[in-house]
């Protein structure tokens, strides 16, 4: 695969890890019950959904590169 493909895929995963952190810590600060839990599922070949639920649902698609 090529490097471009490999970087665009770091980038959506880092907005993927952005989103998780906001969202924890946004039910840390939370003065009750917070709740959060991730999903993922395979696509079509070389792409992964990624849901996370938290009150709502915020949805990514992902390029994946299985490791040989």
């Amino acid at each position: 695969m090529s490097g471009s493909s490999d970087t665009n895929t770091d980038a959506q995963s880092q907005d993927v890890l952005r989103k998780i952190t906001e969202l924890y810590e946004e039910l840390f600060r939370h003065d009750g019950f917070g709740e959060m839990s991730l999903e993922m599922r395979l696509l079509r070949r070389g792409q992964k959904e990624v849901i996370i639920h938290c009150g709502k649902q915020y949805r990514f698609v992902v390029n994946y590169n299985p490791s040989s």
